[in-house]
Order: structure tokens, then C-alpha cells, then sequence
């Protein structure tokens, strides 16, 4: 699931309301861990660990450290791996995998990475594609034995592709997964596909007309799932090690529903307000989709193993035509199994939030550098956003995340160039200046006031999203915080209110 897994602003009041609180972080009940503990210190990691901010500041503020802000976003442990010139530029653990057992978070510790699970099975769908084993444009039908997707003339009379799958615009319900108590009875995927218990979650059927537009679907990607499995003859679990763990030396990553003893070894449990969640995670059988247990570590090896074959460079599990078609934008900023952010650096990654899990991948295309963040609990969205502007502040990658600013003061002409209704990713917003600011409202009770960053790029305090609008303000766009969902358009506002009226 992505952060903004409703896309609904009218969740601002009740997500601020939740983080204005102060909190304390149960890992204070854990002794001091050695800093050795966590892996190598260097001078990118002293920074990390001193120079956290959030991206709007008012004069005068200092620097957090990464201590403070896992203590107020109660995050009992993080992860990092940077990248930088095509290579492993550092990997390192902050504080506890667990609050029971203090145990270190190391570079070597394994999360469930959620919906970054997609990007994984995207390259294993397109290598099997690049074989010949699957078609992306024929109907994933003709790929599957064990199974069929129920046909619907209306909304989808040619069937769905695996392309349309992959890139979330096959018109397929089911948004995520909710996961299941470690234990307890798992549907197979044909039961997931179908709705049937134990299956906590409707049927995957069509929902809207498929190639028409970009509606997220991790059901789309269960229904990948099977289909790779019927075409190779393999459980797909195993297929991922043979095709992508075990060539890119991902010795710390396994889809598993349930986390193999190598995994437990050094597992990070999920929490919720401070304390593991019962049998510290979830099981997640809609493996393709949410299942992967992975490091940040070996995250950074697969965004690199892209990387060098966006390049041109043979040898690499796609091939550089397949990682063409694979960060082309089909809509909304999606390629196929990633977000695109299309602006003067290209750059692909994704996000992922399962029960006591957050994560967050991003790196370029046309040069080797990027940054995994993976956290076990708590608001690890925010931590992470900071985390992700020290680094790229850090690296002097600002079109990653821009540093720290000031709250901008804009005049009531230049705010009313973003009047209008805005539509998409299954939001419906209205933007309307005020002489105060500019408000967002998508039907909640009280509009949201954004915070001004510059005269296009605005801030949802309680959503923790940054937008931009484009020069001509025909859309606005998602750049940190959340997928870089874009909204374009679709009418104009009513004139902006003045103190007179």
C-alpha cells in the first residue's frame, strides 16, 4: 500500500490531530545500543544522525537529531542504504528491532517492505517477458491454467494485459491487504482472487474500463503473482530467488507469507505506538504485492542492477529495451511496477506501508545514486521524509528533496493562479486562494491551509505531502512525501475571496 493509501484529503484533521500530540518512543526502555552495533560511521552518517529537518522551518530553527525525531515519531528502528556513483555508498542500522528484545537494528536486518514488493515482481514479470515466457500485451488469460479472470464484456472485452497489471490501469479493485494474525489459516491466491475465506478481502474483479486510467491495485499484482507461477511452473516465491534474490546476491530477501528462520534471525518486528504488534508482523500471503522481506542493503543492489541497465549496460537482469519499457510513464506518473518522477533528473522508486512497517526506495536514471529507508513503526512516513532531505542535502541531490525552508508570503494574485478543481489518482480537490494562503478541500468539513514554499510548490502539514504545480497550473503534482500522484485540471474556481467578501 502506498502512503496515501485513500488519496483523500478529507484525512487531514484526523492525521493531525494524531501527530501533534507529543510522544515518547517505547525504545527508551532500552539501554543505550553501541554505535558499533548499528554498522560503520562515517562522515554521510554523523550527518544523517545530526542534521534532520522538516521541509518547512521557521528562522532561526536548529537541526534535529535522528535520536529526537525516532523518540517523536516513535520509531523504534531505521534502516539506511545510500547509493552513490553505481555502488553501496554506505549501509547502516539505528536503534531496536523490537522493544521486547533491544536487539540492534544492523545493515543486514530484514523489514516487510510492503508495496515495494511490486517493484521486485515487475522485474521478475518483465524478465520472463524478455524470455518469452509471457506476453505484456496479450491477455493475461492465455497465461493462466490454474485459474481465469471472470470476463466482462463492458469493462474489459479484450481481457486485461500484464502490462495494464503491472502499471495499476487494468481497472481492478482491491486496493491492499490487511494481512493476517501469524497462525492463522492463509488463503491461496486463487482464493484471494476470488474473495473466498479465508480471504479477508473482496473478489478481484473489473471495476473500471481497463487501459482507461491509473487505479492502484494490489489485487492486479496477486493476479500477476499466479500467472508468473502457471507460466514458469514454480511457486513464485522460488522463482524470484532463481530469477532476481540469487543473481543479485539478495542474501537477505524472501517473498514469505511466513519469514523463514534466515529471516528471524535478524528481523525487525512491526510496531504500533511503541510496542511489537502481536507476534511481531502480519502475514502477508499476496506475496507479488506485499509480501517481501528484504534489507535496505539488498533494496540498493536491485535499484542499482536498473540503474546500470537503464544506461545501456548488458548483462544485467533486464535488458536495457525491457528497462525502457519498464520507466516509461503509462499514466499518472506510473511506469510499469514504479512511480516515475519525470522532472529534470528522471528518477523511479516506490513506497510501501504494511501493518507496523513503513518504507521508501528512490533513486536516479542516468546516474548512480539513491537512497532505501526502511522503519519499524510509528510515524516512520515522516522520519522518513526528513531522513531522505538530510541525505539528499547531504549529496547535493536537490531535486530529491529540496532543503529546509521558510514559509513563503504570497500576494492573493499569485496564489489565485491555482484556483480550480484538480482531478486525479482518485482524488478531487479544490484549490482556492484565500487572502491568508491557499486552501485545499476535498470535501472535508474545514479546508486545509497549505504552507507556501515557493510560488508553485505548496505543503499539506497534515498529510505531510509536498505538491507542485506546474508553470501553467494545468496540474499539480505529488514530489515528496507520497508517489508523485498527478492532479490535473479540470475546472476553473470561483474568483478568490477578498477581505470584502
Amino acid at each position: 500500500m502506498q502512503f496515501i493509501r485513500k488519496r483523500a484529503f478529507h484525512s487531514a484533521a484526523v492525521i493531525a490531530a494524531a501527530c501533534s500530540a507529543p510522544v515518547l518512543a517505547e525504545p527508551a526502555r532500552c539501554p543505550a545500543i553501541d554505535e558499533a552495533a548499528g554498522g560503520p560511521s562515517n562522515a554521510h552518517t554523523r550527518y544523517v544522525e545530526a542534521n534532520l529537518q522538516p521541509p518547512v522551518i521557521k528562522r532561526g530553527d536548529k537541526p534535529f537529531s535522528l535520536a529526537e525525531r525516532m523518540r517523536r515519531y516513535e520509531v523504534p528502528g531505521i534502516s539506511i542504504a545510500v547509493i552513490h556513483n553505481g555502488k553501496i555508498d554506505w549501509a547502516r542500522g539505528w536503534g531496536v528491532r523490537d522493544t521486547a528484545s533491544c536487539a540492534p537494528v544492523t545493515p543486514d536486518t530484514d523489514f516487510q517492505v510492503a508495496s515495494i514488493s511490486k517493484v521486485v515482481t515487475a522485474v521478475l514479470a518483465l524478465r520472463l517477458a524478455g524470455q518469452g515466457w509471457i506476453s505484456l500485451n496479450r491477455d493475461i488469460d492465455d497465461a493462466l491454467d490454474s485459474w481465469k479472470l471472470p470476463e466482462d464484456p463492458k469493462l474489459a472485452p479484450h481481457g486485461v494485459t500484464l502490462r495494464q497489471l503491472l502499471s495499476h490501469t487494468a481497472g481492478l479493485g482491491v486496493h491492499g491487504f490487511a494481512g493476517y494474525a501469524p497462525g492463522a489459516p492463509l488463503p491461496t491466491p486463487a482464493q484471494i482472487l476470488d474473495g473466498m475465506p479465508p480471504a479477508n478481502t473482496p473478489a478481484v474483479r473489473s471495476v473500471l474500463p481497463a487501459g482507461a486510467q491509473f487505479e492502484y491495485s494490489g489485487g492486479g499484482y496477486v493476479l500477476t503473482q499466479l500467472a508468473l507461477s502457471d507460466v514458469s511452473g514454480m511457486p513464485f516465491e522460488k522463482l524470484a530467488q532463481r530469477e532476481v534474490f540469487g543473481p543479485l546476491h539478495m542474501t537477505r530477501s524472501a517473498f514469505a507469507a511466513v519469514p523463514p528462520p534466515a529471516i528471524r534471525a535478524n528481523m525487525a518486528s512491526g510496531h504500533e505506538n511503541g510496542t511489537p504488534i502481536p507476534g511481531g508482523y502480519l502475514a502477508q500471503p499476496e506475496l507479488a504485492p506485499a509480501g517481501l522481506w528484504t534489507s535496505a542493503g539488498d533494496l540498493a543492489r536491485l535499484l542499482i542492477d536498473v540503474q546500470a541497465s537503464a544506461e545501456g549496460r548488458q548483462g544485467h537482469r533486464l535488458t536495457p529495451a525491457m528497462t525502457r519499457r519498464m520507466l516509461t510513464p503509462v499514466k499518472d506518473n506510473w511506469g510499469l511496477g514504479v512511480a516515475l518522477y519525470t522532472g529534470k533528473q528522471e528518477r523511479f522508486g516506490h513506497d510501501g506501508v504494511n501493518r507496523g512497517y513503513e518504507s521508501f526506495m528512490v533513486s536516479y536514471v542516468g546516474k548512480g545514486d539513491g537512497v532505501v529507508v526502511l522503519t519499524n513503526g510509528g510515524d516512520g512516513r515522516r522520519l522518513m521524509n526528513e531522513v531522505v532531505r538530510a541525505v539528499a542535502t547531504d549529496y547535493g541531490w536537490t531535486d530529491i528533496a529540496a532543503p529546509a525552508t521558510e514559509e513563503k508570503i504570497l500576494s492573493l494574485a499569485e496564489l489565485s493562479k491555482a484556483n480550480g478543481r484538480f482531478v486525479g489518482g482518485g482524488l478531487n480537490v479544490v484549490f482556492e486562494a484565500r487572502p491568508d494562503g491557499l486552501y485545499a478541500n476535498a470535501g472535508a468539513p474545514v479546508p486545509e491551509r497549505l504552507i507556501a514554499l515557493s510560488p508553485t510548490r505548496f505543503r499539506s502539514e497534515s498529510l505531510g505531502v509536498t505538491g507542485e504545480f506546474a508553470p501553467d497550473f494545468s496540474s499539480m503534482t505529488f514530489i515528496e512525501g507520497g508517489p508523485p500522484m498527478k492532479l490535473k485540471r479540470v475546472e476553473a474556481a470561483p474568483p478568490p475571496k477578498t477581505a470584502a467578501n
